[in-house]
């Protein structure tokens, strides 16, 4: 079990989430990167570019835009969740949006309710290292079939998250399950769960068995923690990139391993 001084203390959430997080807490707007696609709808959408916006100073992440607003978490969220995509709010990309709240300009704003969730007095979470041959079950059918799709009300019969749903008042919870507050996390790849191991029970590479696995492939320990934060990353010889996340995930931990080999050998 995580508790609420540890879990806030060490900023397990924020490195549980990490890009996300980033963006919301750690990093600044100038130290923000969108693509040149981004600024081009940021300036169609509200009719200024993204550099004016930056030097005018009307750009805020999520926890300055608190701050400026005079508002708490779920007061931001409140204010967050009136916004509409496409009218003012732009999405630059996946788990990085930028909204208009006011006269300001906020990025992420919906991830300080969703921190405090796991920080607020009281809070803990439960977890559970699991294994299993693969043979007997696939990564995929891991999350499609045990764990349930991310919208409960979509989750498959049988799977933790639709017995979450279905008998959340036998459960003794508060509300109904939805997409963002589901019941259950699971790793979405053994890449995932070993930066997962390596964040809330302090493993490393070195002592996590999927990490020994990738450094006996050559994979070096700073390229692997790196990953960790899931950057792009060039996925073919023509320089295509991706994230790291969304390219090792579903697969089974050979597979996994075998594609992790390949993208670390694209660039020594």
């Amino acid at each position: 079990m995580g508790s609420k001084s540890k879990i806030d203390e060490e900023s397990l959430v924020d490195n549980h989430y990490g890009a996300i997080a980033a963006k919301a807490v750690k990093l600044l707007p100038r130290e923000l990167a969108p693509s040149a696609k981004a600024v081009g709808e940021f300036e169609a959408k509200f009719g200024l570019t993204w550099s004016s916006a930056l030097d005018a100073g009307l750009v805020y992440n999520a926890k300055e835009a608190c701050g400026k607003l005079g508002v708490d978490g779920a007061g931001l969220d409140k204010k967050w969740s009136d916004l509409k995509r496409g009218v003012d709010l732009v999405k630059f990309g996946g788990g990085f949006y930028c909204g208009k709240i006011g006269e300001i300009f906020v990025i992420n704003g919906f991830y300080m309710a969703m921190r405090g969730k796991f920080c607020a007095p009281g809070a803990s979470i439960y977890y559970y290292l699991v294994e299993w041959p693969t043979n007997a079950l696939s990564w995929a059918d891991f999350r499609g079939k045990v764990l349930g799709a991310t919208n409960p009300l979509e989750a498959a019969a049988g799977s933790l998250r639709a017995l979450v749903y279905y008998e959340w008042h036998e459960l003794g919870l508060e509300f109904e399950p939805n997409t963002g507050d589901n019941g259950v996390h699971a790793s979405a790849s053994p890449f995932e769960a070993c930066a997962e191991r390596c964040n809330w029970l302090k493993a490393t590479p070195a002592t996590d068995h999927f990490g020994k696995a990738m450094l006996a492939l050559g994979i070096p320990e700073p390229k692997i923690r790196a990953w960790f934060d899931d950057p792009q990353v060039p996925i073919d010889a023509q320089g295509a990139t991706a994230s790291l996340f969304d390219t090792l995930e579903d697969t089974n931990a050979d597979k996994c391993l075998e594609k992790a080999k390949f993208l670390s050998d694209l660039v020594a």
